[in-house]
């Protein structure tokens, strides 16, 4: 405990680091203001079929992302997520494009024209989104006998603030990136995760208290099982694989250049959440298409696959992931690029031949420890299933895995060894007593 006070009052200490705290905190109070400030025109209380809906499932995700937004009618209804969906298709196209491929080897300049290329397709996303959110909450507050503005004017309005919503969490994402701490987006995504965490809890320590078997003993079992899945997710998120790599001498006037030996990190999970989420939204497709028939066996289909604690739905689940997850990793990771890289900076794999052989080299390592990776990423995506088996809340449970566990790690993570690694350049002590912390580069797309 000491050691801890010490630590925040050396970061008190640094000015710089006090006032971009202070700055993230400042946006962070603006975001969670404006997820409370309903679109003009709806009456709050008739949101009770919205969030009825988003209550699981591919909405409920969407709703977890926007911190309640989503649910809410909010004027940041639509949150962070076209703009995530806009980077993962610019990065794909990274990939295939020759065009977006050039732009990428540009450096500092690409980078920014592949940034405005992403804003200017967030903006194309939002306006076919906006549209689409306006027409389900139509619905769903037809069901509680409510209905929207129907005037031309209420639609266009209403399309314009959701869009300048979404566009204006980007902009307080990038703020924080620049005048605060950590990356920007992914912070924004994780304050959106956690805002359900205190409900989530005292609901749950309300209900062991009340009805629900166990008492205080089976919560605090709980907590401990939520902190060792906790412990779990950050061994998938730091599992690295070093591949050692050694530099050529050379020598450039007096000074002497290369000699040393590095090593390249290939992660245990390279593609982070990503498949998780590409999984989501493939198992609500078939259901979507078989809702539309009415015979016996396409309803026992629609009930299986609905059942989110139920055999078939965490078996293909996982299994999607487990596909997902070498897809992404292959897309993502170019073993022949890498191996590119190093020769033209005269580096080479002890033992291993530069170009080909190093390319298949890197390739079959990266095969070989994504497969664990694999399994243990589905499994924890399945873990907020058997947490409902064991009696736990639905809204409790989604913390014991999947997309929001492995957000919050990864972002926390990255966000304290950015904190830490300003501590070290003032000559300060580190975070931890001992070891330092191993965060990973804030990729948007990674999240």
């Amino acid at each position: 405990m000491k050691r801890f006070i010490e630590t925040l009052q050396n970061i008190w200490k640094i000015e710089d680091l006090r006032n971009r705290l202070i700055t993230t905190i400042l946006f962070v109070l603006v975001y969670r203001f404006g997820s409370y400030i309903v679109l003009p025109g709806i009456n709050p209380a008739n949101l009770e079929a919205l969030q009825n809906q988003t209550s699981g499932g591919l909405l409920g995700l969407l709703d977890m992302f926007s911190g309640g937004a989503f649910s809410h009618a909010s004027i940041f209804a639509l949150g962070i997520m076209p703009y995530i969906s806009a980077s993962i298709v610019v990065q794909l196209l990274g990939i295939a494009v020759p065009y977006f491929q050039k732009m990428q080897r540009e450096g500092e300049s690409g980078r920014k024209k592949m940034n405005q290329i992403t804003r200017y397709l967030t903006v194309l996303i939002l306006l076919f989104q906006s549209p689409a959110y306006l027409v389900n909450l139509s619905v769903q507050l037809g069901h509680v006998g409510a209905s929207l503005p129907q005037s031309f004017w209420f639609q266009i309005t209403s399309v314009i603030i959701l869009t300048a919503g979404s566009m204006f969490i980007m902009w307080l994402g990038e703020r924080i990136t620049d005048k605060g701490v950590g990356n920007g987006i992914s912070f924004i995504i994780m304050i959106g995760i956690i805002a359900r965490f205190p409900t989530a809890i005292v609901q749950e320590f309300a209900s062991r208290l009340g009805d629900a078997a166990g008492g205080l003993v089976m919560f605090i079992g709980e907590i401990v099982c939520l902190l060792f899945v906790i412990g779990l997710c950050i061994l998938l998120v730091q599992g690295t694989r070093k591949v050692p790599v050694q530099y050529a001498k050379r020598v450039v006037g007096n000074k002497q250049y290369g000699g040393v030996r590095q090593y390249i990190p290939l992660k245990v999970n390279a593609a982070n959440v990503m498949p998780i989420i590409f999984a989501q939204a493939i198992m609500f497709i078939p259901i979507t298409l078989v809702g539309f028939s009415h015979s016996e066996a396409a309803s026992g289909i629609v009930s299986a696959f609905t059942d989110n604690s139920g055999f078939w739905y965490n078996f293909v689940f996982a299994v999607l992931i487990i596909a997902f997850t070498y897809f992404y990793t292959a897309i993502t990771i170019n073993p022949t690029q890498m191996a590119e890289e190093m020769k033209r900076n005269n580096g080479f794999i002890p033992g291993v031949k530069p170009g080909k052989k190093t390319a298949e080299y890197l390739d079959e390592i990266m095969s070989r420890i994504t497969l664990p990776g694999s399994f243990f990423l589905a499994l924890v995506a399945i873990l907020p299933a058997f947490a409902r088996i064991s009696g736990v809340s639905t809204s409790f449970a989604q913390f014991y895995g999947g997309t929001s566990l492995l957000i919050l790690v990864g972002v926390v993570l990255d966000t304290l060894q950015q904190i830490e690694s300003r501590l070290l350049m003032r000559h300060y002590d580190g975070l931890m007593k001992s070891g330092r912390i191993k965060g990973r580069t804030g990729n948007i797309s990674a999240y």
